[in-house]
C-alpha cells in the first residue's frame, strides 16, 4: 500500500523530515518526504499496510520537538517503485 500524508503543526526546523526518514527506512518502508512552503511536510510511503500503519503511528508522535497537530492521509495506488526511502528538498 501507499499513503500520501500531509502533517500539520510544528514540522519544520525540529528535524521532523530525518525522523520520518530514519522510522521508514527502520521498517523498510520506501517512498520520500519534503518540506512544503506553507509550513507543512508531505510524504508518500509504500509497504505492507501494516507496516506503513505502524509508521504512520510513529510520525503522528514525532521528534521530541515537533508538535503534530493535524495528519491528512490518502491511500493511493502504488504508481512507482521506489528503491529507498529519501528527504527531498
Amino acid at each position: 500500500m501507499r499513503a500520501h500524508v500531509l502533517v500539520t503543526g510544528r514540522v519544520q526546523g525540529v528535524g521532523f523530515r530525518a525522523f520520518v526518514c530514519r522510522q521508514a527506512e527502520q521498517q523498510g518502508l520506501t517512498g520520500w518526504v519534503r518540506n512544503v512552503v506553507d509550513g507543512r511536510v508531505e510524504s508518500e510511503v509504500q509497504g505492507p499496510r501494516d507496516v506503513v500503519g505502524n509508521f504512520l503511528r510513529d510520525v503522528e508522535r514525532g521528534p521530541t520537538l515537533s508538535s503534530v497537530t493535524q495528519m491528512e492521509i490518502d491511500w493511493v495506488s502504488p504508481g512507482q517503485e521506489d528503491t529507498s526511502f529519501e528527504i527531498k528538498y
